[in-house]
Protein backbone atom coordinates (compact mmCIF):
# COMPACT_ATOMS: atom_id res chain seq x y z
CA UNK A 1 0.00 0.00 0.00
CA UNK A 2 1.60 3.60 -0.71
CA UNK A 3 2.05 5.77 1.96
CA UNK A 4 -0.18 8.35 -0.36
CA UNK A 5 -3.01 5.77 0.10
CA UNK A 6 -2.33 5.23 3.97
CA UNK A 7 -2.73 9.07 4.28
CA UNK A 8 -6.40 8.88 3.68
CA UNK A 9 -7.35 5.78 5.99
CA UNK A 10 -8.11 5.75 9.28
CA UNK A 11 -6.13 2.76 10.38
CA UNK A 12 -5.33 0.47 7.54
CA UNK A 13 -5.75 -2.68 9.94
CA UNK A 14 -9.11 -1.76 9.40
CA UNK A 15 -9.70 0.16 6.12
CA UNK A 16 -7.56 -1.06 3.84
CA UNK A 17 -8.67 -2.44 0.22
CA UNK A 18 -6.17 -5.56 -0.03
CA UNK A 19 -4.94 -7.86 2.25
CA UNK A 20 -1.55 -7.40 0.60
CA UNK A 21 1.10 -5.14 0.69
CA UNK A 22 2.78 -3.14 3.84
CA UNK A 23 1.48 -0.51 5.81
CA UNK A 24 3.20 2.66 6.37
CA UNK A 25 1.70 3.54 9.46
CA UNK A 26 4.19 4.62 12.30
CA UNK A 27 5.07 1.14 14.01
CA UNK A 28 4.39 2.95 17.64
CA UNK A 29 0.72 3.53 16.77
CA UNK A 30 -2.32 2.28 15.57
CA UNK A 31 -4.29 -1.10 16.25
CA UNK A 32 -1.30 -4.14 17.11
CA UNK A 33 -2.26 -6.46 14.10
CA UNK A 34 0.62 -8.76 13.75
CA UNK A 35 2.69 -7.35 10.99
CA UNK A 36 -0.11 -4.55 10.62
CA UNK A 37 -2.27 -6.84 8.90
CA UNK A 38 -6.02 -6.03 8.27
CA UNK A 39 -7.80 -7.06 11.17
CA UNK A 40 -10.91 -9.26 9.94
CA UNK A 41 -13.38 -12.13 10.33
CA UNK A 42 -13.93 -12.31 6.79
CA UNK A 43 -11.99 -15.47 5.23
CA UNK A 44 -12.90 -14.67 1.73
CA UNK A 45 -9.97 -15.08 -0.33
CA UNK A 46 -7.62 -15.14 2.76
CA UNK A 47 -4.45 -17.70 2.39
CA UNK A 48 -2.51 -17.71 6.02
CA UNK A 49 -4.65 -16.13 9.08
CA UNK A 50 -3.01 -15.18 12.05
CA UNK A 51 -4.99 -15.96 14.91
CA UNK A 52 -4.09 -15.48 19.26
CA UNK A 53 -4.77 -18.08 21.84
CA UNK A 54 -4.40 -16.11 25.08
CA UNK A 55 -4.74 -19.38 27.47
CA UNK A 56 -2.56 -20.39 30.43
CA UNK A 57 -5.05 -22.24 32.53
CA UNK A 58 -2.14 -25.62 31.76
CA UNK A 59 1.57 -24.62 32.63
CA UNK A 60 3.16 -26.02 35.17
CA UNK A 61 5.13 -23.60 36.61
CA UNK A 62 4.23 -19.56 36.04
CA UNK A 63 1.29 -18.44 34.29
CA UNK A 64 1.63 -15.00 32.29
CA UNK A 65 1.14 -16.31 28.79
CA UNK A 66 -1.89 -15.30 28.18
CA UNK A 67 -0.41 -11.63 27.20
CA UNK A 68 1.71 -13.09 24.75
CA UNK A 69 -0.67 -12.99 21.67
CA UNK A 70 -1.06 -9.48 22.22
CA UNK A 71 2.81 -8.67 23.30
CA UNK A 72 3.80 -10.70 19.94
CA UNK A 73 1.76 -8.38 17.64
CA UNK A 74 3.05 -5.20 19.63
CA UNK A 75 6.54 -6.94 18.95
CA UNK A 76 5.87 -7.32 15.01
CA UNK A 77 4.96 -3.80 14.50
CA UNK A 78 9.16 -3.42 14.60
CA UNK A 79 9.34 -5.52 11.60
CA UNK A 80 6.92 -4.77 8.62
CA UNK A 81 8.78 -2.17 6.47
CA UNK A 82 11.00 -4.89 4.58
CA UNK A 83 10.95 -8.35 2.85
CA UNK A 84 12.02 -10.63 5.18
CA UNK A 85 16.18 -11.12 5.20
CA UNK A 86 17.85 -13.82 3.14
CA UNK A 87 14.61 -15.70 1.42
CA UNK A 88 14.33 -14.01 -1.83
CA UNK A 89 10.43 -13.71 -1.22
CA UNK A 90 7.97 -11.42 -0.21
CA UNK A 91 4.94 -13.19 1.50
CA UNK A 92 3.25 -10.10 2.36
CA UNK A 93 2.76 -8.86 -1.30
CA UNK A 94 2.37 -12.57 -2.54
CA UNK A 95 -0.26 -13.77 -0.17
CA UNK A 96 -3.51 -12.76 1.50
CA UNK A 97 -2.55 -12.83 4.81
CA UNK A 98 -5.26 -11.52 7.54
CA UNK A 99 -4.98 -10.70 11.95
CA UNK A 100 -8.45 -13.16 12.90
CA UNK A 101 -7.73 -11.83 16.12
CA UNK A 102 -8.13 -14.14 19.51
CA UNK A 103 -9.94 -17.39 19.81
CA UNK A 104 -12.72 -16.31 22.51
CA UNK A 105 -13.53 -18.44 25.01
CA UNK A 106 -14.61 -18.62 29.00
CA UNK A 107 -11.48 -18.74 31.16
CA UNK A 108 -13.91 -20.10 34.06
CA UNK A 109 -15.02 -22.91 31.62
CA UNK A 110 -11.67 -24.71 30.97
CA UNK A 111 -13.21 -28.10 30.35
CA UNK A 112 -14.95 -26.30 27.11
CA UNK A 113 -11.65 -24.65 25.78
CA UNK A 114 -9.85 -27.58 23.80
CA UNK A 115 -12.96 -28.07 21.49
CA UNK A 116 -13.57 -24.44 21.51
CA UNK A 117 -9.78 -24.00 20.02
CA UNK A 118 -10.43 -26.77 17.66
CA UNK A 119 -13.32 -25.17 16.17
CA UNK A 120 -12.02 -22.14 16.18
CA UNK A 121 -8.87 -23.38 14.06
CA UNK A 122 -11.61 -25.69 11.94
CA UNK A 123 -13.19 -22.95 10.94
CA UNK A 124 -10.02 -21.22 9.33
CA UNK A 125 -9.35 -24.78 7.36
CA UNK A 126 -12.84 -24.58 6.35
CA UNK A 127 -12.23 -21.54 3.66
CA UNK A 128 -9.17 -22.82 2.95
CA UNK A 129 -6.50 -20.63 4.57
CA UNK A 130 -3.94 -22.06 6.68
CA UNK A 131 -3.09 -20.59 10.47
CA UNK A 132 -0.45 -19.50 12.23
CA UNK A 133 -1.28 -18.89 16.21
CA UNK A 134 0.06 -16.71 18.56
CA UNK A 135 0.04 -18.12 22.23
CA UNK A 136 -0.73 -18.67 24.91
CA UNK A 137 0.75 -21.79 26.61
CA UNK A 138 2.07 -24.95 24.80
CA UNK A 139 -1.19 -27.38 25.52
CA UNK A 140 -3.04 -25.18 23.05
CA UNK A 141 -0.95 -26.77 20.00
CA UNK A 142 -2.90 -30.69 20.54
CA UNK A 143 -6.22 -28.84 19.90
CA UNK A 144 -5.08 -27.27 16.91
CA UNK A 145 -3.20 -30.44 15.82
CA UNK A 146 -6.45 -32.35 16.25
CA UNK A 147 -7.96 -29.38 13.45
CA UNK A 148 -5.48 -30.25 10.95
CA UNK A 149 -5.29 -33.99 11.72
CA UNK A 150 -8.64 -33.67 10.43
CA UNK A 151 -7.79 -32.38 7.18
CA UNK A 152 -4.72 -33.74 6.28
CA UNK A 153 -4.43 -37.31 7.87
CA UNK A 154 -1.68 -37.93 10.31
CA UNK A 155 1.10 -35.14 10.22
CA UNK A 156 5.04 -34.94 10.78
CA UNK A 157 5.66 -32.48 13.34
CA UNK A 158 8.81 -30.50 13.95
CA UNK A 159 8.78 -29.35 17.71
CA UNK A 160 10.92 -26.50 18.94
CA UNK A 161 11.48 -27.00 22.23
CA UNK A 162 13.34 -27.48 26.02
CA UNK A 163 11.37 -30.17 26.90
CA UNK A 164 9.36 -32.93 24.82
CA UNK A 165 6.19 -32.51 26.49
CA UNK A 166 5.39 -36.03 26.06
CA UNK A 167 4.44 -36.76 30.04
CA UNK A 168 2.34 -39.68 29.97
CA UNK A 169 -1.37 -38.47 30.49
CA UNK A 170 -4.29 -41.19 29.60
CA UNK A 171 -6.71 -38.86 30.87
CA UNK A 172 -8.80 -36.95 28.35
CA UNK A 173 -10.32 -34.42 30.94
CA UNK A 174 -6.91 -33.21 31.94
CA UNK A 175 -4.88 -29.79 30.54
CA UNK A 176 -1.49 -29.70 30.68
CA UNK A 177 1.08 -28.04 28.71
CA UNK A 178 3.38 -30.84 29.63
CA UNK A 179 1.67 -33.72 27.49
CA UNK A 180 0.61 -31.89 24.41
CA UNK A 181 2.75 -34.33 22.53
CA UNK A 182 1.52 -37.13 24.13
CA UNK A 183 -1.85 -36.63 23.58
CA UNK A 184 -1.60 -35.88 19.52
CA UNK A 185 0.85 -38.87 19.19
CA UNK A 186 -1.34 -41.51 21.09
CA UNK A 187 -4.70 -40.05 18.86
CA UNK A 188 -3.11 -40.41 16.01
CA UNK A 189 -2.92 -36.46 14.68
CA UNK A 190 0.67 -37.02 14.33
CA UNK A 191 2.82 -39.47 12.89
CA UNK A 192 5.93 -40.03 15.42
CA UNK A 193 8.31 -41.32 12.55
CA UNK A 194 8.02 -38.08 10.66
CA UNK A 195 8.26 -35.79 13.76
CA UNK A 196 11.07 -34.12 15.16
CA UNK A 197 11.82 -32.46 18.73
CA UNK A 198 14.81 -29.68 18.18
CA UNK A 199 16.60 -28.33 21.81
CA UNK A 200 15.38 -30.53 24.15
CA UNK A 201 17.31 -30.26 27.41
CA UNK A 202 15.31 -32.34 29.77
CA UNK A 203 14.88 -35.77 30.57
CA UNK A 204 11.75 -37.90 29.02
CA UNK A 205 12.05 -41.89 29.82
CA UNK A 206 9.70 -42.64 26.64
CA UNK A 207 9.77 -40.85 23.21
CA UNK A 208 6.57 -42.48 21.71
CA UNK A 209 9.18 -43.11 18.62
CA UNK A 210 9.41 -39.45 18.12
CA UNK A 211 12.78 -38.21 16.88
CA UNK A 212 14.88 -36.19 19.18
CA UNK A 213 17.86 -33.74 18.58
CA UNK A 214 19.14 -32.49 21.94
CA UNK A 215 20.04 -29.16 22.19
CA UNK A 216 24.02 -30.18 22.66
CA UNK A 217 23.34 -32.14 19.47
CA UNK A 218 22.42 -29.09 17.38
CA UNK A 219 25.32 -27.39 19.13
CA UNK A 220 27.88 -30.10 18.19
CA UNK A 221 26.38 -31.02 14.91
CA UNK A 222 25.87 -27.44 13.30
CA UNK A 223 22.90 -25.89 11.47
CA UNK A 224 23.48 -27.42 8.68
CA UNK A 225 23.26 -30.90 9.81
CA UNK A 226 20.36 -30.20 12.03
CA UNK A 227 18.27 -29.08 9.37
CA UNK A 228 19.47 -32.08 6.70
CA UNK A 229 18.34 -34.53 9.44
CA UNK A 230 15.01 -32.57 9.74
CA UNK A 231 14.60 -32.63 6.10
CA UNK A 232 15.15 -36.33 5.89
CA UNK A 233 12.54 -37.13 8.81
CA UNK A 234 9.45 -35.08 7.44
CA UNK A 235 10.04 -35.41 4.08
CA UNK A 236 7.88 -33.53 1.62
CA UNK A 237 4.37 -34.75 3.33
CA UNK A 238 2.33 -32.08 5.63
CA UNK A 239 4.03 -30.95 8.22
CA UNK A 240 3.37 -28.76 11.37
CA UNK A 241 5.64 -26.20 13.23
CA UNK A 242 5.14 -25.66 16.65
CA UNK A 243 7.67 -23.61 18.30
CA UNK A 244 7.89 -23.18 22.04
CA UNK A 245 10.70 -20.25 23.17
CA UNK A 246 12.16 -22.17 25.52
CA UNK A 247 13.84 -23.96 22.82
CA UNK A 248 15.67 -20.66 23.29
CA UNK A 249 18.22 -20.26 26.07
CA UNK A 250 17.20 -17.58 28.67
CA UNK A 251 19.60 -15.46 27.70
CA UNK A 252 18.15 -14.97 24.28
CA UNK A 253 14.35 -15.71 25.58
CA UNK A 254 13.99 -15.29 29.76
CA UNK A 255 10.25 -14.80 29.59
CA UNK A 256 8.63 -17.53 29.55
CA UNK A 257 7.07 -19.96 32.51
CA UNK A 258 9.92 -23.05 32.52
CA UNK A 259 13.22 -21.33 31.29
CA UNK A 260 16.20 -24.28 30.95
CA UNK A 261 19.80 -23.20 30.67
CA UNK A 262 21.55 -24.51 27.64
CA UNK A 263 19.37 -23.71 24.85
CA UNK A 264 19.55 -22.51 21.24
CA UNK A 265 20.93 -19.10 20.24
CA UNK A 266 18.74 -16.93 18.26
CA UNK A 267 21.08 -16.84 15.43
CA UNK A 268 20.77 -20.49 15.54
CA UNK A 269 17.02 -20.67 15.32
CA UNK A 270 17.23 -18.06 12.55
CA UNK A 271 19.11 -20.20 10.25
CA UNK A 272 17.40 -22.93 10.88
CA UNK A 273 14.05 -21.45 9.86
CA UNK A 274 15.49 -19.85 7.02
CA UNK A 275 17.33 -23.22 5.90
CA UNK A 276 14.00 -25.27 6.39
CA UNK A 277 12.45 -23.99 2.95
CA UNK A 278 10.66 -26.50 1.38
CA UNK A 279 9.11 -28.57 3.85
CA UNK A 280 5.68 -29.18 3.06
CA UNK A 281 4.32 -26.77 5.66
CA UNK A 282 0.51 -26.53 6.49
CA UNK A 283 1.02 -24.38 9.80
CA UNK A 284 2.30 -23.25 12.82
CA UNK A 285 2.35 -21.56 16.33
CA UNK A 286 5.03 -20.11 18.28
CA UNK A 287 4.02 -20.63 22.17
CA UNK A 288 5.19 -20.02 26.19
CA UNK A 289 5.75 -16.50 25.52
CA UNK A 290 5.21 -14.82 28.80
CA UNK A 291 5.67 -11.14 29.16
CA UNK A 292 5.14 -10.10 32.46
CA UNK A 293 8.90 -12.34 33.17
CA UNK A 294 10.87 -10.02 30.37
CA UNK A 295 10.54 -5.90 31.15
CA UNK A 296 12.91 -6.05 28.15
CA UNK A 297 10.89 -7.17 25.39
CA UNK A 298 13.28 -9.09 23.92
CA UNK A 299 10.96 -12.58 24.68
CA UNK A 300 7.92 -11.12 22.29
CA UNK A 301 10.14 -10.10 19.52
CA UNK A 302 11.98 -13.48 19.25
CA UNK A 303 8.57 -14.76 19.19
CA UNK A 304 7.65 -12.11 16.69
CA UNK A 305 10.68 -13.21 14.43
CA UNK A 306 9.57 -16.77 14.63
CA UNK A 307 5.81 -16.27 13.41
CA UNK A 308 7.52 -13.83 10.40
CA UNK A 309 9.74 -17.47 9.63
CA UNK A 310 6.50 -19.32 10.21
CA UNK A 311 4.92 -17.00 7.30
CA UNK A 312 7.77 -17.19 5.18
CA UNK A 313 8.27 -21.14 5.06
CA UNK A 314 4.30 -21.35 4.75
CA UNK A 315 4.71 -18.82 1.63
CA UNK A 316 7.38 -20.97 0.31
CA UNK A 317 5.77 -24.41 0.30
CA UNK A 318 2.54 -22.65 -1.25
CA UNK A 319 4.77 -21.14 -4.05
CA UNK A 320 8.14 -22.52 -4.69
CA UNK A 321 7.35 -26.19 -3.18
Amino acid sequence: MALEDAKTQVDTAFTRNSHRGYSFENAFGGATSFLRRTWTKDLTGVDLAITGVPFDQAVSHRSGTRFGPRAIREASALMPYDPPPGWGTDPLEDLSIVDYGDVAFDYANVPEFPETLTNHIRTILAAGAGTVTLGGDHYITWPILKAYAEKFGPLGVIHFDAHSDLWPDDNPARIDHGTMLYKAVKAGAVDPKRSVQIGIRTTTEDYLGVNVITAREAHEWGVAKVVETVKGIVGDKPTYLTFDIDALDPAFAPGTGTPVWGGLASWQVAAMLRDLAGINLVGGDVVEVSPPYDTTGATAIAGAHVAYELICLYHWARTQG
